[in-house]
């Protein structure tokens, strides 16, 4: 997990406070994490109802924000304010003087989720310059693997190379989902130390038969027989592979091919760690029957499917879109 965001955890366990946290960015997960230590772990339960004081950009005013930063903790050491949806906050610009003198009994958390702070205003540059200001980044997609093995380490639940690829191609890059299965899956089996494949199968869902994350393999992997008769399964049961979920299966895994084409070459060690070691042998060899330009001929197929999927410029349903998609990419 990032090393800024754990250096605040740690400092917020050991009650080093600072007056004035601003975080921001596009991914959820860790503002709702650092949001909730705020919430719940400086001041206690008892002292809540009169010093801790959640504010929303949208409804107040910043003289608001400041003056509910000045006021004393009642029968309390610290009191905490937060101030969500902050990017809401007409005349954010204003808090910049608190920042300069702050409350030594006030803990301020600014959260402006979804949108980076501008680092060019005098706002951003005052938050970097005058407060504790983390920004919370969308994990890459080849980082994803990584990180879901790191988070099972530290909740004591190992998490396989192979089960974090296939976590990866099935949930994507949202934290939070990925967190809340692998929370299930350990509720189901609380005292099972390791994720496997078929933990996965059974509690999350994801087929080891047919399995719409293998249905691109076998399509690039030059099965015709095996590929048809998945197909066939897949159009027979659409539950079974909402479209959505099928685009993002193929795209996840010819974005991969893409990045393939251009290791050709290059030393195993350098594939195995762009690739992922237990499918780079794969993606490798795919790579003689879809070279760069019909892997970007496909990816363009793809991008124009996945406008459709949600309903955009199609009405055509989930069974339809996947017979033409598929007619599409074998061309």
């Amino acid at each position: 997990m990032n090393a800024e965001y754990l250096k605040i955890i740690q400092a917020l366990k050991t009650r080093q406070f600072a007056p004035v946290y601003v975080i921001d960015g596009e991914e959820a997960y860790y503002i709702d994490r650092l949001t909730e230590i705020f919430e719940n772990n400086i001041v206690t339960p008892a002292e809540r109802d009169f010093n801790l004081i959640t504010l929303y950009g949208k409804d107040v005013q910043w003289a608001d924000v400041i003056n509910a930063c000045r006021r004393f903790p009642m029968f309390a050491e610290k009191q905490v304010v937060i101030l969500k949806d902050a990017a809401q906050l007409s005349g954010l610009p204003e808090l910049i003087n608190y920042f300069e003198k702050p409350m030594p009994t006030t803990v301020l958390l600014i959260e402006h989720r979804f949108k980076k702070i501008d680092g060019k205003t005098k706002f951003g540059k005052a938050a970097k310059e005058k407060t504790v200001y983390y920004t919370s980044e969308k994990i890459k997609d080849e980082k994803m693997p990584g990180w879901i093995r790191d988070y099972g380490k530290s909740i004591g639940f190992q998490v396989g190379e192979k089960v974090s690829e296939v976590l990866t191609s099935y949930l994507g890059n949202d934290l939070q989902k990925i967190v809340n299965e692998i929370e299930k899956v350990r509720i189901n089996i609380p005292n099972e130390k390791e994720l496997t494949e078929d933990h996965i199968k059974k509690y999350i869902g994801v087929s080891r038969d047919y399995n719409i994350f293998d249905l691109p393999v076998v399509l690039t992997g030059g099965d015709r027989e095996k590929f048809y008769k998945m197909l066939s399964y897949f159009l027979s049961t659409p539950k079974a592979s909402p479209m959505v979920l099928m685009v993002t299966s193929f795209y996840g895994h010819f974005s991969k091919l893409y990045m393939a084409n251009f290791l050709i070459g290059k030393p195993e060690k350098d594939i195995s760690a762009a690739l992922g070691a237990w499918k780079s042998r794969e993606y490798m060899a795919a790579t003689g029957q879809w070279p760069l330009p019909r892997v970007e001929r496909a990816l363009l197929i793809l991008a124009k499917y996945s406008t459709m999927a949600v309903g955009i410029e199609s009405s055509a349903d989930d069974r339809e879109l996947l017979k033409e998609m598929m007619g599409q990419l074998l061309m």
